[in-house]
């Protein structure tokens, strides 16, 4: 929550170009849909329980795949 009253003058905002807008969108988006991977695994560890250990993945597996998949992303620039 923000710690300035109600009543504080709401500050004045500049526009983005359409690719700014759009490049905005597309994060949202992206985070958005992390987000909703995140809740649906919590969601099913709530109504189901904890994974089994031995049906799990190494956390090795898992990082090597990971950085698998890193290393065969196209470099972007910030």
């Amino acid at each position: 929550m923000s710690q300035q009253p109600a009543s504080a003058p709401v500050p004045e905002r500049l526009p983005l170009d359409e690719h700014a807008a759009a490049s905005a969108l597309a994060y949202a988006a992206d985070q958005r849909a992390k987000v909703d991977v995140l809740a649906s695994v919590l969601e099913d560890i709530a109504a189901n329980g904890y994974p089994a250990p031995d049906t799990g993945v190494l956390w090795e597996t898992a990082r090597d795949a990971h950085l698998a998949r890193l290393a065969d992303e196209q470099p972007r620039v910030a």
